[in-house]
């Protein structure tokens, strides 16, 4: 069992930066392959960002790609989502989530593949 959750959202302006963090309550975190995923109003859920559990992998989505880093510490148990130049359509709800089950290359951006979800943390950018 894997608790997850999220912080670091709010408003900002579009240009801005924000750093969301996902801290992991459990002692096999570092097993885990890790996602974000956002999810807008009216919208379904949207992969962004993967991580392999021992982060010699990324994926991202072509929406983010070069402007979003995802990185891990999994002495603290916790995933970040650097976010730079946000746009307004970066607007949602960001949710990690983590997988333990499958391979990192397979389904990465499917979010029933995901076992464990936090509560989520709210992204607002203005234009």
């Amino acid at each position: 069992q894997v608790q997850l959750v999220e912080s670091g959202g709010g408003l900002v302006q579009a240009g801005d930066s924000l750093r969301l963090s996902c801290v992991a309550a459990g002692r096999t975190f570092s097993s885990y392959n890790m996602g974000w995923f956002r999810q807008a109003p009216g919208k379904e859920r949207e992969f962004v960002a993967a991580i392999a559990w021992n982060a010699r992998s990324t994926y991202y989505s072509d929406s983010v790609k070069g402007r979003f880093t995802i990185s891990r510490d999994n002495a603290k148990n916790t995933v970040y989502l650097q976010m730079n130049s946000l746009k307004a359509e970066d607007t949602a709800v960001y949710y990690c989530a983590a997988r333990g089950r499958i391979s990192f290359t397979i389904a990465t951006t499917t979010p029933t593949t995901y076992d464990y979800w936090g509560q989520g943390t709210q992204v607002t950018v203005s234009s």
